[in-house]
């Protein structure tokens, strides 16, 4: 969801306003979601040392609101200035966030209505123009796709919660169709990657810039549970060729044998946890909870590779016939339920095949949603890349040792998935909803 632009014109800032509250509304109504379900005792709990207790994602959800929306742009008083360091995400680890005296349930309720009673105030009187903060409403926007962000970690904080499932959604009832090609080829040739027009894209997806692709194919869909326990049955997890010398190094000392909440029963059955249930695994469901050693391994193991971060974005954008790259992978036209699975509508990836109105221009499937694609690339800057409006968004991450991920997951929402937009994360990271797709060269 996103403006082209805000011309002159009182109905457009007015249509830009309501897409904005709207996107604030339907952010903090999951983030309420999946707080009230679970009692005051699991919100404090801290249930890895990889996430932070639930409490503390809210409260800090409210504190950047605050100081970015009531303080920033509205020019407003602070409405807790005593807890900004508690809630800074680069103060204090993860792992020690439950030690600091933070906000309890009810007062961190009670914060965060308080910090948006504010901004429903600054989003009435802004004009959107002024400052690049503002313009566009893109400060708003940036807000909105935090706590989607924040939103989509609680969701990975719930798979990793002990205890009775407490989410619910229906299951995907997708139209599905049989996967025929497995692979396409894409063309050699420049791309335009990247954006400089999208209003409410991040810093790290700008400036727009042409590159270079050798020809290459890629998977069509995602690889799915099935194909992965293909891997596993052939020894993947002992074959030290299949893997990089830190993958195995990593492989042994974290004792990896199968995908995060996987579960053998030795016979060639597989079972996983999700979200509170023990079911059998999916056969035809893109795998999931896989760290990028374990993809880079797999991709081995096929004959194949990781697609680098410029051939996933061309085979996911560009247009063979008018040449362009779109926003999305099936045009410049809003996600919608016929095209991809986001927004948290279910709890898992769909089984491929499930959304072939969602195709690329040369036939790649479900490059948004359902889960996130390990890329061979690290994160860098783009050429031209500056820090906007923060140094702690992007840049202190660039050049360091992430991976990038593309496509978005089941819990994206559509306005923090777009075919530009850049994740990352170490490559050991596996309570991520992160799977992956194969490439070649041709």
């Amino acid at each position: 969801m996103s403006p082209r632009a805000v011309p002159d014109g009182g109905a457009v800032v007015t249509g830009v306003r309501e897409q904005l509250e709207a996107a604030l509304l339907r952010a903090r109504g999951r983030s309420n979601s999946l707080i009230e379900c679970v009692d005051d005792a699991d919100l404090v709990a801290q249930h890895s040392p990889l996430m932070s207790p639930l409490v503390w994602d809210l409260a800090h959800i409210g504190n950047q609101e605050e100081l970015w929306l009531v303080r920033d742009v509205g020019g407003r008083e602070p409405v807790r200035r005593d807890i900004d360091e508690l809630y800074d995400a680069f103060k204090h680890a993860r792992s020690a966030r439950p030690t600091l005296p933070l906000l309890g349930p009810a007062e961190a309720r009670h914060y965060v209505g308080q910090v948006r009673r504010k901004v429903w105030d600054v989003l009435d009187a802004s004009s959107f123009r002024g400052r690049r903060l503002e313009q566009d409403g893109f400060a708003f926007a940036m807000i909105a796709q935090h706590e989607q962000q924040h939103d989509e970690t609680m969701l990975a904080t719930h798979q990793l919660r002990k205890g009775p499932a407490v989410l619910t959604a229906p299951p995907v009832r997708a139209a599905r169709r049989p996967v025929t090609e497995r692979e396409a080829v894409i063309p050699a040739g420049e791309f335009t990657m990247g954006t400089s027009d999208d209003p409410w894209a991040l810093d790290n997806e700008r400036p727009a810039h042409r590159v270079h692709v050798e020809e290459f194919a890629i998977d069509t869909v995602p690889v799915t549970n099935a194909d992965y326990a293909h891997f596993i049955e052939d020894g993947g997890y002992r074959r030290r060729e299949l893997w990089s010398e830190r993958g195995w190094r990593h492989r042994r000392e974290s004792g990896l044998e199968a995908p995060m909440f996987w579960t053998g029963d030795g016979g060639g059955n597989w079972w996983r946890h999700r979200f509170g249930i023990l079911e059998p695994v999916p056969p035809d469901e893109p795998v999931v909870h896989v760290c990028w050693f374990e993809a880079q391994a797999y991709a081995r193991w096929a004959g194949k590779r990781l697609p680098t971060e410029a051939e996933w974005e061309k085979a996911a954008r560009w247009h063979p016939v008018s040449g362009r790259s779109r926003r999305f992978p099936w045009g410049d036209d809003e996600p919608d339920r016929t095209r991809a699975n986001l927004g948290q509508r279910h709890l898992g990836p769909a089984p491929i095949g499930s959304y072939p109105a969602g195709a690329s221009a040369l036939g790649v499937q479900q490059l948004m949603g359902d889960v996130w694609e390990w890329t061979s690339s690290s994160f860098t800057g783009y050429p031209g890349f500056a820090a906007f409006p923060y140094r702690e968004y992007s840049e202190v991450f660039l050049d360091g040792d992430y991976r990038v991920l593309r496509g978005g997951s089941f819990g994206t929402d559509p306005i923090a998935c777009r075919g530009t937009f850049r994740n990352w994360d170490h490559p050991i990271r596996r309570q991520i909803f992160a799977g992956f797709r194969c490439a070649r060269d041709v």
